[in-house]
């Protein structure tokens, strides 16, 4: 059976997948180490651990697989838009282009944006959603934007952005709010779990600017509640209360725009139940189960497949 190799190296995860269409997708991921009580990383910090994560990724990937490989499939950058770069993602593109030269496969790059597009459509069982047209949200620490996406006979999807966050990231903004708290980054799960044990779920407020947003000021809301001896708890509540308030804004003013088309979610801050359960309603919405949610190669495995022509464009 065709098998494809998928390989991204984000800002805070190593992964590598493989997919095939009988038995589907295996993935193995790694977090990047971040000291406690940081927001995050340098990137030449990135760079490093990727280097020193991505062998032994692929070695424990490959060592339960007995099968060949067919072609391999690497994120090659953040986003489909023209200067889209990121240091961390030549890790994962260096290594990609020795195992293809050294096994003699054809090697072909996607976005990570897209990655997360893929992998979402798949994991929520929509894959034919790659053959329309709808809106893909892609919230993450990294991005924080809604894309236009079609089916592209050469590059297999491609996007344009619909709407984008003004200043922070919606996970930019959670891991800020979840270190102030004395929380571990990244912090999106605990603060999920700390918002669970809030007094009562708050109404949260947005700033929309036509189908864009703004989040700082959303930081400072939660700065001076905890200081004013808000709980952790409220804290968090409010922070996710306001997080999902800005993203049904957004959603609601895309979907004035350009009418009613599926809107899929993907990226790590989608992995929140609270924030899906109130995104889920008002529009044909689908989402990336959690673990395919977060960064991961998954989606660029099937990518790949799909341009190996593997697999049809259903």
């Amino acid at each position: 059976m065709p098998c494809f190799l998928g390989i991204d190296t984000s800002n805070y995860t190593t992964s590598a997948a493989l997919y095939d269409t009988v038995s589907g997708i295996v993935q193995k991921k790694k977090l990047l180490p971040v000291k406690s009580g940081e927001c995050g990383l340098r990137q030449s910090d990135a760079v490093f651990h990727h280097t020193q994560q991505l062998p032994q990724i692929i070695e424990e990937l490959l060592s339960e697989f007995n099968g060949s490989i067919d072609a391999i499939g690497v994120s090659s950058k953040p986003r489909d838009v023209e200067g889209s770069y990121m240091p961390c993602f030549t890790v994962g593109l260096s290594a990609a282009r020795c195992l293809a030269a050294a096994m003699k496969l054809p090697l072909y790059t996607f976005s990570h944006q897209c990655g997360h597009i893929a992998a979402a459509a798949y994991s929520a069982g929509n894959t034919g959603l790659l053959n329309e047209r709808f809106l893909a949200f892609h919230v993450s620490g990294g991005t924080t934007e809604a894309v236009l996406a079609e089916p592209d006979p050469e590059m297999i999807l491609r996007t344009e952005i619909a709407a984008k966050t003004l200043d922070l990231n919606a996970g930019q903004l959670i891991d800020r709010v979840g270190v102030m708290l004395g929380m571990d980054f990244p912090c999106g799960k605990e603060l999920e779990k700390a918002a669970a044990g809030a007094k009562a779920f708050p109404k949260g407020r947005a700033t929309i600017k036509g189908c864009d947003c703004c989040l700082s000021g959303i930081e400072n809301l939660c700065r001076r509640a905890y200081e004013s001896g808000a709980s952790k708890e409220d804290v968090a509540a409010l922070c996710l209360a306001c997080v999902e308030k800005t993203l049904c804004s957004m959603r609601d003013a895309l979907l004035e725009k350009y009418g009613s088309i599926p809107v899929l979610f993907a990226g790590g801050v989608m992995s929140d139940r609270l924030i899906r359960e109130k995104l889920s309603k008002g529009c044909s919405a689908y989402f990336a189960e959690p673990e395919f949610s977060a960064d991961n190669a998954a989606g660029t495995a099937y990518l790949c497949a799909l341009k190996f022509k593997a697999i049809p464009l259903a």
